[in-house]
């Protein structure tokens, strides 16, 4: 019988296999669909201070509730037990709103909250709840992290999810 043996590479490629795996199995069994989904990679696993996440939604029903969904993922290195956030909403008459979001991230013991696999920790925080659109057209949603470092490190990535209310 032969040892199996793999490198470190190796090792990392077939993590983020399964972490993709899991994550692709997870959205796709999840009882609510999305109205809207992205998620945009953070190069080097930091977030800078300066890069700004831009979401353009198209928004046509003006009657449904909707949940605004904070979506990120961080490795169990990640620093800090939450993470701040200055949130944009600029709607399609240019009209705006801000707002700071806090997204805790783990408990008062340390124990990581959200979903996990392996070194890779998945959290949805809901950001607004029951949000009825009042007009029509393109909304911008802006996410600037707002903690107190220039690069916010080990974020693997971050996004915005906004799922219909089920009655």
């Amino acid at each position: 019988m032969a040892a199996i043996t793999a490198t470190r590479e190796e090792m990392k490629i077939m993590i983020k296999i399964a972490v993709a795996i899991s994550l692709m199995v997870s959205v796709l069994s999840c009882g609510v669909p999305a109205m809207y989904e992205r998620v945009t990679n953070m190069p080097g696993e930091q977030w800078n201070r300066d890069s700004v996440l831009m979401f353009e939604v198209p928004v046509s029903d003006t009657v449904g509730a909707y949940d605004i969904v904070f979506c990120n993922r961080i490795t169990g290195q990640y620093p800090y037990s939450n993470m701040f956030l200055f949130v944009t909403i600029v709607a399609p008459d240019r009209t705006h709103q801000t707002d700071t979001l806090e997204c805790i991230l783990a408990d008062k013991r340390g124990k990581w909250l959200g979903s996990g696999f392996g070194n890779v920790w998945s959290n949805n925080v809901i950001y607004k709840h029951n949000v009825i659109f009042p007009k029509s057209g393109t909304y911008t949603f802006c996410f600037e992290q707002a903690m107190r470092t220039e690069n916010l490190e080990h974020v693997l990535d971050a996004g915005l999810r906004i799922e219909k209310v089920s009655k």
